[in-house]
């Protein structure tokens, strides 16, 4: 009973003045909603910068490295066509040592059963 007292005590908002109110926060959220856009634009133009900034840095570092193999691949180039029997002698002692140390890995490599052997 007293709740029915509380009740007829406060006043009832009309309809009109419901209204209002849904419309004052309905603005309210507009405008929190257009702050959040906001700060998302701020946000993503400045990893958008920060992006740009990487990308560069990692295209002017390629760029150094291509000029640097450019100028390694130039110069190793240049020692084959000044002598080029130490070249060929370089490779086939290349291919005489790479051949022996598969040798060497396969014979002491125990001796189980291999693909080959069947």
């Amino acid at each position: 009973m007293a709740d029915d007292q509380n009740e007829a005590a406060t006043p009832r908002p009309t309809q009109r003045e419901a209204q209002e109110a849904l419309e004052k926060q309905v603005a309210q959220l507009k405008r929190e909603i257009n702050k959040i856009n906001r700060t998302l634009a701020e946000r993503a133009e400045e990893a958008v910068e920060e992006a740009t900034g990487w990308y560069e840095s990692a295209a002017d570092r390629a760029g150094r490295t291509t000029l640097a193999l450019r100028s390694g691949a130039q110069s190793v180039s240049g020692a084959v066509q000044d002598n080029p029997g130490t070249a060929s002698t370089l490779f086939i002692l290349g291919a005489a040592l790479g051949l022996l140390l598969g040798f060497t890995l396969y014979a002491n490599e125990p001796r189980r059963d291999r693909w080959f052997y069947k």
